[in-house]
């Protein structure tokens, strides 16, 4: 592993599409990063069968071997720390993050949403677009804070919402165009194009 790459530490519980796509894009040169290891709190989530095809280590860490969430973070921190991880990606991450994880890392931790942030944040977000009636959806990658989904916002990618969308068909339209802007999001981080004041962040040309 080269040393000038941004070192990633992935979040994840569940499939893994996306930390996938950052993976893809890595190895296939678009990104002055590379993720050196994937942590998830389900022993059984594909994300760490992904890691292992491609040689990084996963781990487990179960929140139910810890007294408390306070413990449980702290020993996720230490991982992340061992392996000297400088970015931590969320990425279909299904627990709220509490301030032992972001203070370690802080300005260092982004998330992806399935929705235009700052509408419809929380869970089932393309469920919600849905019943609001928007005529646009999409996905947002942000920093994270300790208000959910209400970090500064990235880059956002747009879809539309069709009259016979289902939340599947509208959830699957959205994940394709997080595949591109997660990865996007990562290399501006990489290249030190990020310049954030207060909610805003800028992207330095």
């Amino acid at each position: 592993m080269t040393q000038h790459k941004l070192r990633i530490g992935v979040l994840a519980s569940g499939r893994g599409s996306n930390l996938q796509a950052i993976i893809d894009a890595s190895e296939q040169g678009k990104l002055d990063a590379e993720v050196v290891l994937v942590i998830s709190d389900v022993s059984d989530a594909y994300a760490l069968e992904r890691a292992r095809k491609h040689g990084i280590p996963g781990f487990h860490i179960n929140p139910k071997d810890f007294k408390n969430k306070k413990e449980y973070e702290e020993a996720i921190v230490n991982k992340l720390r061992e392996h000297d991880v400088r970015l931590v990606v969320l990425a279909g991450y299904m627990r709220l993050v509490t301030n032992v994880l972001i203070s370690a890392f802080e300005g260092n931790i982004i998330n992806i949403h399935p929705a235009l942030l700052p509408s419809f944040k929380g869970l089932h977000a393309q469920k919600q677009a849905l019943e609001y009636g928007v005529r646009y959806s999409g996905c947002s990658v942000h920093f994270v804070t300790i208000d959910v989904d209400g970090g500064p916002v990235i880059l956002q990618a747009v879809v539309p919402v069709f009259d016979n969308d289902t939340e599947e068909t509208l959830s699957a339209r959205i994940l394709e165009k997080e595949h591109i802007i997660y990865p996007e999001a990562i290399q501006l981080i990489a290249e030190g194009r990020l310049k954030r004041e207060g909610k805003r962040v800028f992207i330095i040309q």
